[in-house]
């Protein structure tokens, strides 16, 4: 028998099979040409792997960097086991499963602030949970830390943990800045531990700020930052750019404008707007040059961001603008809207185009007031606060363009004295139309918005104290119910204040007993279950019965209701399980303490 066939011709035969071809083989006596062609290729593939000279080892990667956090009590390092698997609890029926998916964030968020890190077993599960789920990134990367980041390198697909990939905290904003998690030379082929580095290509586009832009870097800039950001992928630098600038402002902003001038205009829009959490007057000169940037939306950004420094010569440029604009005259505030949007409006972020439906006048008017430093009014309209503004009457039809601009100005503000009295009053009904109504050829050249559309109750709680927020909502839904409430639950502190707590309880309550669906409430529900205080679900118990329904109500709606709260209270006590679980141990290490958000689940 030949058995010295070429190999591509046996997988031809193979393939084709030997009736359609015959083999390039000789068969024994009484062998068939199928078991003859297994034969030769089984005999070949020796042959060939024989063949092959050794290739040399490749170097082993070097070893994880140690974690000196303590590690996971053996309860919670189960439960972190369960919830990345994605299983239920033990002993949980279908109808009152707890969603273990909606309760990790919660559990990871809880673990860091006790100071944990992640069991090296289950760091794989946490990169893939992070990688399936965006919003886990933040904790998931917290709570791996280092030995986390090192595995990423080993895995082209956990390579976002690298870039800190959708707000995760590669970069530690209060550890060394220079400490950047995987500079693009540093970068090895995830294909070959401890390999030669290869360049990464999955941010198309990045272009590097180059030597000229390294010498215009004012020196302050260490060099090993400076060669991080000059290096790194554009999601890297970013959060780079974070961490410099909650560490040091000033030397973040020097690391910008080095090369400012030679970044695309889409990146220097994501720089310009991370500079939002530390904003601070020393920003304003750059802003101001900002504002001559070829790009239009960088130019806004950088109007929004001086308007938010009440101090700012372009926020006392708006103020006199809006000043020509509004007069108080018998205690009734009259406004007479630009006529143009002129060069020095435009360069100051006033987009002259307004939206469809909208009015030039009344587009112009209110981009004007937004950016006015709040605090002027009073001094115009003789001392008033803003309560008193606020209620002041508006003439022809300008109340809900006015009251609008104040609404986006308390918020980009962070005014807690507007944002108040521009609430007004939790019983007030939630979509009541403008006090004032439109005169024929108002000058705003359009009807003014509704009043759901300038007055936003979520975005004006945002900046009350979180006290003061629950309570507010709490009353919301006393006097209106569930149903425009979800959006406002969605800002306040979890868990529930207990008076908060309390209303959507009694609302769910009202609600059942009425017989509505309780699938009209999932939204609501889900909330409760990840908000409400785990502490509640004894008190929470007796809602778990099934109901009689009313005549009018809606057929079998009891049993859903009591099948709703049954998952309810059972993810309260998982909740509270979990918390328990979390406790360190007695004798724990030094450092290990209960956090002041510990109730967070």
């Amino acid at each position: 028998m030949s058995t010295t066939a070429p190999w591509d011709d046996l997988v031809a035969a193979a393939l084709l099979g030997t009736e359609r071809r015959t083999p390039p083989i000789t068969p024994r006596p009484g062998q068939d040409a199928p078991a003859a062609l297994l034969d030769a290729a089984a005999l070949s593939t020796v042959r060939r792997r024989a063949g092959l000279r050794p290739a040399a080892s490749r170097p082993a990667p070097a070893p994880a960097p140690e974690d000196p956090r303590p590690s996971l009590p053996p309860a919670a390092r189960s439960r972190l086991a369960m919830l990345l698997a994605g299983r239920s609890a033990p002993g949980s029926g279908r109808r009152s499963a707890p969603d273990l998916a909606e309760l990790l964030p919660q559990w990871l968020a809880m673990a860091n602030q006790y100071g944990y890190r992640a069991p090296d077993a289950l760091l794989p599960a946490l990169l893939d949970a992070a990688r399936a789920r965006t919003d886990l990134r933040p904790e998931a990367l917290t709570l791996g830390g280092a030995r986390v980041l090192w595995l990423a390198r080993l895995n082209p697909e956990w390579r976002f943990a690298l870039r800190g990939g959708g707000g995760g905290r590669a970069v530690d904003a209060d550890a060394d800045p220079s400490a950047s998690p995987c500079p693009r030379e540093a970068t090895p082929d995830p294909a070959v531990p401890g390999g030669p580095p290869t360049p990464d290509h999955t941010t198309p586009g990045h272009t590097t700020p180059g030597a000229a832009a390294a010498r215009d870097t004012p020196a302050a800039v260490p060099a090993d930052i400076q060669r991080q950001w000059e290096e790194g992928l554009f999601a890297e630098r970013v959060s780079l750019l974070a961490a410099v600038r909650h560490r040091d402002p000033e030397l973040g902003l020097a690391l910008l404008g080095g090369s400012w001038s030679t970044e695309r205009a889409e990146d220097r829009l994501m720089f310009l707007d991370s500079l939002r959490d530390d904003l601070s007057p020393s920003d304003e000169p750059f802003l101001e040059q900002a504002l001559a940037d070829r790009s239009r939306n960088v130019r806004a950004t950088a109007a929004e961001l001086l308007s938010a420094l009440p101090g700012s010569a372009l926020a006392s440029r708006m103020a006199e603008r809006s000043r020509a604009c509004v007069s108080l005259t018998a205690g009734v505030i009259a406004i007479e809207a630009p006529a143009e949007c002129d060069g020095g409006m435009q360069r100051d972020g006033v987009v002259a185009k307004p939206p469809s439906g909208r009015g030039e006048r009344a587009w112009w008017f209110g981009q004007l007031v937004e950016a006015t430093p709040l605090e002027r009014w009073s001094e115009w309209f003789g001392g008033r606060g803003a309560a008193e503004i606020v209620a002041l009457p508006v003439a022809d039809g300008w109340q809900a363009d006015l009251q609008a601009a104040w609404c986006r100005a308390a918020v980009r503000q962070r005014s807690v004295e507007w944002s108040r009295a521009l609430l007004g009053a939790p019983s007030a009904p939630p979509a009541a139309a403008p006090t004032t109504s439109p005169a024929p050829g108002a000058p705003g050249g359009a009807a003014p918005p509704t009043a759901a559309s300038w007055r936003d109750p979520a975005k004006l709680l945002s900046a009350l104290p979180s006290a003061e927020r629950a309570e507010w909502v709490a009353d919301f839904i006393a006097a209106h119910g569930l149903s425009d409430a979800f959006r406002l639950l969605g800002v306040c502190a979890v868990p529930w204040a207990e008076p908060l707590g309390r209303a959507v309880v009694d609302a769910l309550d009202i609600a059942r007993d009425a017989g509505s669906y309780p699938w009209s409430f999932s939204g609501v529900m889900g909330l409760a279950e990840r908000c409400l205080d785990p502490d509640q679900a004894d008190r929470l118990e007796v809602l778990t019965a099934i109901s009689d329904e009313p005549a009018d109500g809606s057929p079998g709606a009891g049993g859903y209701w009591s099948e709703a709260f049954q998952r309810l209270v059972g993810t309260l006590r998982l909740r509270a399980a979990m918390r328990r679980e979390l406790e360190p141990p007695p004798g724990a290490a030094r450092g290990v303490t209960r956090p002041p958000a510990a109730r967070s689940l």
